[in-house]
Parts: C-alpha cells; sequence; structure tokens
C-alpha cells in the first residue's frame, strides 16, 4: 500500500511538473490576443493570427475588455500578446509592467499617428459643392470653442454645447475630461461620454450626413479619419510638464508597440521572433480599415485582403518556409 501511494504521488509531481512548464517550454498549445475594442487592433491581431496558426500551428484565441482589464491581462499571464499598445495613453502602468518584467516591448507597430479633438473641416471653412456656408471661421484650436457653444448645441442641455469624450474605460478618456477642465470649457460644454467607438462614429456620420456642426475625440488611424475631412484643432505644442501636470498641450507622440507577457519569449521564441519584426505605419493601418468600410467588411477579412495587397511586407517579418505555409493557406 505505502508503495502505491509512493507510486501515486510521484505521478502526481510530475503531472503537476510538466503542466506548470507547459508555457515555458516552448510547447504552447494556444496564444491569446487583447482586443481593447478599436478596429486597427483587431485588423492587426487577424494578421498575426493568420501569421502564428497557418506559419507556426499554434492556436489563437482573443480576449476583449477595456485598455486597463486587458493590459492588466497582459501583465498577468491571461493575454499573451497585445498589438497595439499605446503607450503614452497608459504610460503609467505601462512603464511600472517594463520595469517589474511583467512584459516586454518587442516592437513597435507604428509611432506617425495622432491623437485629439476634431471638428469636419466644413465647420470651418465650409463646403461649396454641399451648399455649407463656414459655420465658425475663427475655429483653431481647442480653446476657441468657448466662443461656439451654440453650434454644437447638446439636445439635452442645449445652452450648452456637446463635446463627444472616448468612452469611459478607455485610458484617453480621462485625459480629455482634464483638457476641458484646463481649458475652461465645462462652463459651456457637456462632457459627453458615449459607450463605444460606433456610438463616436455614428454621431459623426449623422453630423456629416446632416452637414452640421460636431466636436469630439477621435484618432488616427482609423477609417474615419481616411474616410471623411476633418480638422484636429489645435493646442500649444506637447510640454512634458504641463502635460503630465494639466493635460493642456498636444498629445505626446505615441509609440504604438507590440509587446507580451514575460513568459511568451520561452514559451513560444520564433512567434516571439515573428512579433519583433512586426511594423507597420498609419497609412498601411488606414488602407485596412478604409477597405473595412467602403466594403462593408470584417476585420478579418481586411486583414486578408491586406495580406494580399502587401506580401513583400508580411513576409519580410518571417522566414521562407513560415511565409510558404500561410501563403499556401490563404
Amino acid at each position: 500500500m505505502k508503495k502505491f501511494v509512493l507510486l501515486l504521488s510521484t505521478a502526481i509531481l510530475v503531472v503537476l511538473s510538466a503542466c506548470s512548464g507547459s508555457k515555458a517550454d516552448g510547447d504552447i498549445d494556444k496564444i491569446v490576443l487583447a482586443d481593447a475594442g478599436w478596429d486597427s487592433i483587431r485588423v492587426h491581431n487577424s494578421i498575426a493570427q493568420t501569421i502564428i496558426e497557418e506559419g507556426y500551428g499554434i492556436d489563437t484565441e482573443v480576449t476583449s475588455g477595456s485598455t486597463a482589464a486587458t493590459f492588466q491581462g497582459l501583465t498577468e499571464g491571461d493575454i499573451d500578446v497585445y498589438m497595439e499598445v499605446w503607450t503614452d495613453n497608459i504610460k503609467e502602468i505601462y512603464n511600472k509592467a517594463l520595469d517589474k518584467e511583467e512584459i516586454e516591448k518587442v516592437s513597435v507597430n507604428f509611432d506617425d499617428n495622432v491623437q485629439g479633438l476634431y471638428v469636419p473641416t466644413y465647420v470651418i471653412e465650409g463646403d461649396k459643392e454641399k451648399g455649407i456656408e463656414p459655420m465658425a471661421p475663427d475655429l483653431k484650436t481647442v480653446e476657441d470653442l468657448k466662443k461656439y457653444p451654440e453650434l454644437f448645441a447638446d439636445p439635452a442641455e442645449p445652452d450648452k454645447g456637446r463635446l463627444i469624450n472616448a468612452p469611459s474605460g478607455w485610458a484617453v478618456e480621462q485625459a480629455i475630461t482634464e483638457k476641458m477642465d484646463a481649458y475652461g470649457l465645462n462652463d459651456t460644454f457637456v462632457n459627453f461620454k458615449p459607450g463605444s467607438d460606433a456610438a463616436i462614429v455614428s454621431s459623426l456620420t449623422d453630423a456629416i450626413n446632416s452637414g452640421k456642426a460636431w466636436v469630439g475625440y477621435y484618432w488616427s488611424p482609423t477609417a474615419v479619419t481616411a474616410k471623411y475631412d476633418l480638422t484636429l484643432l489645435e493646442e500649444p505644442e506637447y510640454d512634458k510638464e504641463v502635460f503630465e501636470e494639466t493635460k493642456a498641450t498636444a498629445f505626446p507622440p505615441n509609440d504604438v508597440v507590440v509587446a507580451v507577457n514575460k513568459d511568451l519569449p520561452e514559451a513560444a521564441p520564433e512567434v516571439v521572433d515573428f512579433l519583433s519584426n512586426y511594423e507597420t505605419s498609419s497609412a498601411l493601418t488606414e488602407e485596412a480599415l478604409k477597405y473595412m468600410d467602403e466594403n462593408d467588411a470584417s476585420p478579418e477579412e481586411a486583414a486578408m485582403w491586406w495580406m494580399e495587397q502587401h506580401e513583400d511586407i508580411w513576409t519580410s517579418w518571417v522566414s521562407e518556409d513560415i511565409a510558404k505555409k500561410v501563403k499556401e493557406s490563404m
């Protein structure tokens, strides 16, 4: 009996040892990517998933959630890969995770992006083809909005304007809220926080289709900025000290990086090598997003189209034999 118990205990220890080492021995069964709620990260996820599944034979899965929740998942190991970490939007927790060696930055996906408060260009310049006269010809800066609250009247509080913020749960929402306070907009504008990116787009599209004024947060690269003629309202040149204190400057340059959980380089070294080579641009990303919009395509369909259009780019990220496997699957 004692011999049986000893053998059973040994077997259990062996199994537990094998299980605990399975994510650190190059024999990983599944890689989990983060979806924080916007289309460009979904397109990049789909590109990466196609290459990981078809090239390396590893299953993938996507976990959706807010920026805070998905980034926490990355630090804790519930998520393996984050294809678009907007580093300056989550500067504090990103740097903390790097310092604690919970994550690794493996590449810069793109670094030529912009973000801030936009208006349709016809609000400032008019649009002769559509018969729209300039509504606010002197509107140049975010602070200038104080002159035009009635132009952007909020349906619920018509004596104030409506400024469309980012959704609650997005890291940038707090920055826009602080900007409104710093520029003195709270007395004349409602800080409206939509439920999703889709709600922002719907609001903007409705305004453009009816030729009305609109002001709100958005960023590039997106299908929206590729499709519509929008003007980014000016702010003082980025100043690190001022921005950290009040947010009353332009957003800082924002490297959008590919990051992985600390355990992935050992668990899937070849995949991390591929991700280390992953590099695009705002313009390249907007091509896929514009295709999505014009063809009512899914992120997966847009990713496949993009890979067909830019075979020279993505094949440079991987070895010839991996590229061959992926191309044959397509």
